[in-house]
């Protein structure tokens, strides 16, 4: 298994990053979902759930995480939990948040060519592999978590992969559709087809990676 995203600081404030024009946009670190500020013993409560929550994961992987086993775990009643992340679909989310902001720095404030300072082309080639080995590093939890399927689209973390994505395709001037090419080459590195072609099909890693190159050079071969 390749090793996953190296964690990296992340920003106290937004990250601006240039846009065709000379204009500026700011793009916010975004959570898998939603969640409102939380008060210092609601946050203590969480993180204990949390740790409770990695260490069974380390054990028993994501099929056999509970409601019930992590209460059990955390020493709490399971209301706690349920009051906490809504459901279990919400638990498996609030797992992937930490290591997602990981990634997020990494390409919104992080060296190049995957963060700013290498041009849009160079960072999109670089984005697609980080993505792909973040969804591959983590696709059990990911798709465990998944209990509907438009629920991947509507969260925070993939809406900004998608206007990250579209706005480096607006600076190499690819012709179409910014957002639709970006929500196009995000699923060829999409988590369950990432699982389909690498666990079911034993197709090396290296292959996609290679996929979302073609991809990217067809885009960008006409700018």
């Amino acid at each position: 298994m390749t090793g996953p995203v190296e964690p990296l600081p992340q920003p106290t404030a937004p990250v601006r990053t240039d846009e065709p024009g000379g204009t500026r946009k700011n793009l916010l670190l975004a959570p898998t979902e939603e969640e409102p500020p939380l008060r210092a013993d609601a946050a203590r409560n969480r993180t204990l759930l949390l740790d409770a929550a990695s260490r069974l994961l380390s054990g028993c992987g994501a099929a056999e995480l509970t409601m019930d086993s992590v209460a059990a775990e955390a020493g709490v009643g399971k209301g706690t939990v349920f009051r906490r992340f809504g459901d279990r679909a919400g638990l498996l989310i609030a797992l992937l948040d930490h290591r997602e902001k990981q990634l997020q720095a990494a390409f919104l404030s992080g060296p190049p060519p995957l963060g700013p300072g290498a041009p849009a082309a160079e960072r999109l080639h670089a984005f697609g592999p980080a993505v792909l080995r973040h969804e591959y590093d983590h696709h059990p939890l990911i798709l465990a978590s998944r209990t509907d399927p438009l629920r991947a689209y509507a969260v925070p973390a993939y809406r900004l992969r998608v206007n990250h994505v579209a706005m480096l395709l607006r600076q190499t001037k690819a012709p179409g559709s910014p957002e639709l090419l970006a929500h196009t080459l995000l699923g060829s590195i999409e988590a369950a087809l990432v699982h389909h072609f690498t666990v079911e099909r034993g197709m090396p890693l290296e292959c996609l990676e290679d996929g979302w190159h073609h991809l990217v050079d067809r885009l960008t071969a006409g700018a």
